[in-house]
């Protein structure tokens, strides 16, 4: 323990980045307020993706789900960063960390510049951040809304940093959910709301040149709409899959948007999946669980990256059948999970 008795020393290999963790502060707290981005979803202990391997030192859980860390992963030394506290100095592997101070995470007012329904429970939000903002992020991050009590509901940016100015969402109706109720009930143009942000690890990695597959199930689309505007404004060429799922063709709320993108981009291939078509549909086209149709076509994920978003059953079956089927190494699969506000109890 440091001579301050009030904090303790974080070290993360294999990058050898340090930072402190004070008594009581998770790991993952500590390392977002100084800039350290360690891999993370939900923040609250429901989706997993802040997992690591604790090496030496110890550390405490509190409120967490097993299904985000099973009983198993415990006593094999992973740990949840969001709800690990240290007891001592520590040492974590964690693969997917940020250098210290890349962008800031900031909170800010932003105003509501458009509202428009795409369609019954989607809405495509424009919101528009003070003059003169320097507010930075990567293709692929959140932003968290603080609402009036102080809680909050996060949301992927759909558009590239290139795209701006200003900041796409792309809102599902959780119906009886506070702030979706408000978004499609009294909310309108020019209303001011706070965030803060950018959150989140999930964002292209630029230093590969595999192939990628790019996985959505329903709003899942919004971040990967963002990378693939980042690869078109970057003039990046990768090969991409991308496979988005919905109940219902009219879940697919962009579907010009991409065959209008793909014909732009050539090295990108869209196949659109739906699960629950009903005759007046007339759907043509995949059927099934997107995950599913991602495996029939690329039985060897060997050699590829896959970014997923989406629900967090999707994400879930996603990984563990890409990984234990198709070979996918499991540093190389990136994902958000939405967790709802039902997904966390």
């Amino acid at each position: 323990m440091n001579a301050s008795a009030a904090s303790f020393s974080v070290s993360v290999q294999p990058s050898g980045i340090q930072f402190e963790a004070q008594a009581g502060e998770s790991l993952l707290a500590a390392g977002i307020r100084q800039g350290i981005g360690l891999p993370y979803g939900c923040k609250d202990g429901a989706c997993g993706s802040c997992k690591c391997k604790l090496v030496s030192g110890q550390v405490q859980h509190s409120n967490f789900q097993r299904k985000a860390l099973s009983e198993d992963e415990e006593a094999q030394g992973l740990v949840l960063a969001c709800s690990a506290r240290a007891l001592s100095d520590i040492t974590l592997e964690s693969r997917q960390v940020t250098p210290a101070g890349a962008l800031p995470v900031r909170k800010m007012p932003t105003r509501v510049s458009s509202l428009v329904r795409k369609t019954e429970d989607v809405m495509l939000m424009q919101l528009q951040l003070p003059a003169n903002d320097n507010f930075g992020y990567r293709a692929g991050q959140y932003v968290e809304f603080i609402l009036r009590d102080g809680a909050r509901r996060s949301y992927s940016m759909a558009n590239a940093p290139s795209h701006g100015p200003g900041v796409e969402l792309h809102i599902r109706h959780m119906p009886g959910g506070r702030f979706t109720d408000l978004v499609f009930g009294s909310m309108k143009e020019k209303d001011i709301l706070r965030i803060e942000g950018p959150m989140g690890s999930f964002f292209l990695r630029e230093d590969s040149d595999k192939p990628m597959v790019f996985l959505a199930s329903g709003t899942g689309f919004a971040p990967l709409k963002a990378l693939l505007e980042h690869m078109q404004h970057c003039g990046i060429t990768r090969p991409v899959t991308l496979y988005w799922g919905g109940r219902r063709p009219a879940d697919l709320y962009m579907n010009d948007w991409v065959q209008a993108h793909c014909l732009a981009m050539p090295h990108v291939r869209y196949v659109p999946v739906v699960s629950d078509a009903l005759p007046e549909d007339a759907w043509q086209g995949r059927t099934g669980f997107v995950h599913r149709a991602v495996l029939e076509d690329f039985p060897d994920l060997s050699g590829h990256q896959v970014y997923a978003c989406g629900a967090p059953i999707v994400v879930d079956s996603a990984k563990r059948d890409f990984c234990a089927q198709a070979g996918l190494p499991v540093d190389e699969f990136f994902a958000d999970a939405f967790t709802s506000e039902a997904d966390k109890h």
